[in-house]
């Protein structure tokens, strides 16, 4: 971040700190400094630091809970904005179908979005109970579980645009598809998303999301730092199983593991690099194709 950058921030009070430790702000831990990162806590926060530092040319990278993130071990250069902070606004509209449209923030996070619908005796986002990350990191790659997708929730977006300009689009407007949409392709910042649920049983929807809840403590690793799962769903495949059939269950490049007890997650044992995470993928990636001829593709994003 050059210096006229931070001035103008500081000068109109926006949230921004120097050097900032990406380990503190990603579930896997890892992540030099960031040249600069900012918290917006409003929206108009969120657009003025957006607008000066592209009127100052400044490299941006839109983080939310950190929970798909591979940061550099060498940092950001440039700034970061993270939307943990923002302001979420959470409503429920019922209709006279006896559905209803739900409006949540960017920087809520889906268990604290599944819970508060729960209590409305509300269903549909059932699956995304314990999914590590916000409703925008979650929008913005089509996260799903157990057989559901944002996207089927889905009906539209509010989003600041290139030029950051309030814009709102429909799900089918957005390009969804396995674990992607039109967000990775632009550069545009998601502050809302748009939901229809059904009415439903409070008793039997918080029972569904304790037992996804359950299952995910039973077979996955969540006691360690990881990103989640590591590689996309290959097709007619599934990543964890090619990788355990391959004897790659515990393979280690430096703290990087493939975990023991799943092996679709790659887990930071304690001090591992995103040098170790990378070169543990690719190494493990080559050895499923030249054993199966299946190719994997990460799913996490590393940022360098």
């Amino acid at each position: 971040m050059n210096e006229s950058l931070l001035a103008a921030l500081r000068a109109e009070s926006l949230p921004c700190t120097v050097n900032e430790s990406l380990a503190r702000h990603t579930t896997f831990r890892i992540g030099g400094p960031a040249d600069g990162f900012c918290q917006p806590e409003t929206v108009i926060q969120l657009t003025r630091t957006l607008e000066l530092c592209r009127a100052h040319g400044e490299r941006v990278y839109l983080l939310g809970n950190g929970s798909n993130t591979l940061f550099s071990d060498a940092g950001f250069r440039g700034t970061v904005v993270c939307l943990t902070r923002l302001h979420s606004r959470f409503t429920v509209k019922r209709t006279e179908q006896g559905t209803a449209h739900i409006c949540a923030g960017a920087g809520l996070t889906l268990g604290a979005l599944c819970s508060a619908v729960q209590k409305e005796g509300l269903s549909g986002l059932e699956f995304a109970y314990g999914i590590p990350g916000t409703v925008g990191g979650a929008v913005y790659m089509d996260a799903g579980a157990y057989g559901g997708e944002m996207k089927d929730v889905l009906t539209d977006v509010t989003f600041l645009d290139e030029n950051q300009h309030l814009t709102t689009l429909g799900v089918d407007d957005l390009e969804f598809g396995y674990r992607t949409s039109i967000f990775e392709r632009k550069p545009w910042c998601i502050l809302e998303a748009g939901f229809e649920l059904k009415p439903g049983d409070k008793d039997k929807i918080l029972d569904e999301m304790q037992d996804y809840m359950q299952r995910r403590r039973d077979k996955q690793p969540l006691e360690l730092p990881s990103a989640g799962s590591t590689f996309k769903r290959p097709a007619g495949h599934f990543a964890g199983k090619l990788i355990e059939d391959c004897g790659l269950r515990g393979f280690r490049v430096g703290g990087a593991a493939i975990s023991d007890k799943h092996c679709g997650f790659v887990v930071n044992l304690g001090g591992a690099t995103c040098a170790d995470v990378v070169e543990l993928t690719e190494r493990a990636g080559k050895i499923v194709y030249e054993k199966t001829g299946v190719t994997l593709e990460r799913e996490i994003r590393v940022v360098e």
